[in-house]
């Protein structure tokens, strides 16, 4: 997978995010998170845009330490060829958040100089 760097040193990624195994997929651009051990984290816009099945709250806990309950949703999503299910958390961000959940097995390579990424 190839991404790009942006103007403000985000690694950003187009994933295509479907809401049932056989839909269409939607390109949505995320940002690498390396701080979040998660799958996704999309907006509740982004969430209601791509009507994604609710599915359970979950406990977090912040990078400040503070306990926090959040919802999650279900998605589908093609990753190296295999489509899977996945656990979108949503939050009041403005970008999608990609986690380690995803890049786990995975190299990541982002090169600033180049403004380029690469996932294998």
């Amino acid at each position: 997978m190839i991404g790009t760097v942006d103007d403000q040193n985000r690694a950003l990624l187009e994933i295509g995010v479907r809401k049932t195994p056989n839909a269409a997929p939607e390109n949505v651009v995320t940002c690498i998170d390396t701080a979040f051990d998660g799958h996704l984290v999309f907006s509740r816009e982004l969430i209601q845009r791509l009507e994604l099945e609710s599915l359970v709250q979950t406990e977090a806990i912040l990078a400040d330490g503070q306990k926090v309950v959040l919802e999650t949703f279900l998605c589908y999503l093609e990753w190296f060829s295999k489509i899977q299910p996945l656990q979108v958390i949503a939050n009041d961000g403005r970008i999608p958040l990609l986690g380690t959940g995803l890049l786990s097995g995975r190299i990541l390579h982002i090169d600033y100089g180049q403004r380029a990424l690469t996932l294998l």
